[in-house]
């Protein structure tokens, strides 16, 4: 077998077989296969595409190209949740242990941010002490003592995604269906989980931008964990607007804790309960969606879910105190109103661009190595719908550095629009698919 072949093949857009895709992963992954020759199969792919049956093989062969989690000892239905990523996405931190105080295990493994979404593991280690490099053999102890671990993604996990997405991510080849959809689904499979929720998100702040390309990308992940075998469902929610009102590492957790005390955000809290309902259904802990939201509540109102979350967090060396005393995530050195210049409604919001604000405060990275500075963000004020006064504040800015703060203010309100007349703001949850 020659990759010059197979790359003929795919550029005349005839399908890849099984053993075909199976050697050229496993020969790119130990270096038998040179970065140029994969490229041009990247950019084959990105012009020709990839059928159901060839989507599925690469994730297979792509999942299967190091460690694979056997959960299977864990008593339950194991759970996790996956996220397309945004601004202002902590689902992660108040949908996980609320699903665990219902008793479903949580078995999550994250990443960190990059560019202008962040990452879970960046949240929680704004915690003082919260661990996130775990053993393989530790995650799955606190599944099963807790109900929930996150841990970060270790180099043992489809080995062969991490080369290809870095390849891609130079190539111009990142945003192509198939590709996108096997590199979510084969870290998914080789967490070995039973159940997959999917977050897809949609919008200005999303990576996928509109509706259709939202729903092809989560057809095609539900397609991938079927035939795998797995529980799947995926929810497509709304990102043209950052999610919550808080947006950087350290605020973020602060919401996630308001949330599961019943205090949070009304369309975060709506987004969490549509999850929850769903992963509960899955996990078979309720027939319906409507019953398990009146679980979730319950579990919500009598302070089970922060219980939980304390539990998980205490678990994995994070304090406490910080549970108990939610101000500290709030403590940078500058804090400032955002006026608007005018009055009106606000109409709009470059969702992106309001991510990069907390990029330029320090509180993500424009590279791998960059460090994160976990108590920088904004907090909003008004989002879409609402009104404002002249000099009302649009949001509230968390800075540690004036220079920064002064671009980071100048920035955001390029990226907000605010007009004389209100538009009621698009549905939240544009569609569930299973």
């Amino acid at each position: 077998m020659r990759m010059y072949d197979l790359i003929l093949k795919k550029r005349d857009g005839y399908s890849l077989a099984k053993e075909e895709i199976r050697w050229m992963t496993d020969n790119y992954l130990h270096g038998k296969i040179p970065d140029y020759q994969m490229s041009a199969m990247m950019m084959a792919v990105y012009f020709r595409g990839m059928d159901t049956q060839e989507t599925f093989e690469l994730t297979m062969a792509m999942a299967e190209s190091g460690d694979r989690l056997d959960l299977s000892g864990i008593p339950g239905i194991k759970a996790d949740k996956h996220s397309t990523g945004g601004v202002g996405d902590k689902t992660s931190l108040a949908l996980g242990p609320l699903a665990a105080s219902c008793g479903v295990p949580v078995a999550k493994m994250s990443g960190r941010g990059l560019g202008h979404t962040g990452g879970t593991i960046d949240k929680l280690e704004s915690i003082p002490g919260f661990q996130t490099a775990l053993t393989e053999e530790r995650f799955m102890e606190q599944v099963a003592s807790v109900g929930i671990a996150i841990m970060g993604q270790t180099k043992d996990l489809a080995p062969a995604d991490k080369l290809l997405y870095a390849l891609r991510d130079v190539t111009a080849t990142v945003d192509q269906i198939s590709l996108i959809a096997s590199s979510i689904m084969s870290k998914k499979l080789a967490a070995g989980a039973d159940a997959i929720l999917l977050d897809v998100k949609c919008g200005s702040g999303a990576f996928m931008k509109n509706f259709e390309d939202a729903r092809k990308l989560s057809e095609a992940m539900i397609r991938i964990g079927k035939t795998a075998g797995k529980n799947m469902a995926a929810v497509i929610s709304d990102m043209d607007q950052p999610l919550g009102r808080a947006v950087g590492n350290a605020l973020e957790v602060k919401e996630a804790i308001d949330t599961l005390k019943g205090e949070g955000p009304e369309d975060f809290t709506e987004l969490v309960l549509t999850l929850g309902s769903r992963m509960l259904c899955m996990a078979k802990k309720a027939e319906t969606p409507q019953e398990a939201r009146k679980i979730l509540k319950q579990k919500i109102s009598d302070g089970s879910s922060l219980h939980k979350f304390t539990e998980f967090v205490t678990a994995q060396g994070g304090d406490p105190s910080w549970i108990e005393y939610p101000e500290n995530f709030c403590k940078a050195d500058y804090i400032e109103e955002i006026p608007s210049v005018k009055n009106g409604f606000v109409t709009a919001f470059n969702t992106q661009e309001i991510g990069v604000c907390s990029l330029l405060l320090g509180g993500g990275r424009e590279t791998k190595e960059s460090a994160v500075d976990p108590f920088v963000g904004l907090v909003l004020r008004k989002k879409k719908g609402e009104a404002v006064r002249k000099g009302e504040g649009l949001a509230v800015i968390y800075a540690n550095d004036k220079e920064k703060l002064a671009k980071a203010k100048e920035h955001f309100l390029k990226n907000v629009t605010v007009e004389s007349e209100m538009k009621e703001p698009g549905p939240l949850i544009k569609e569930i698919l299973s």
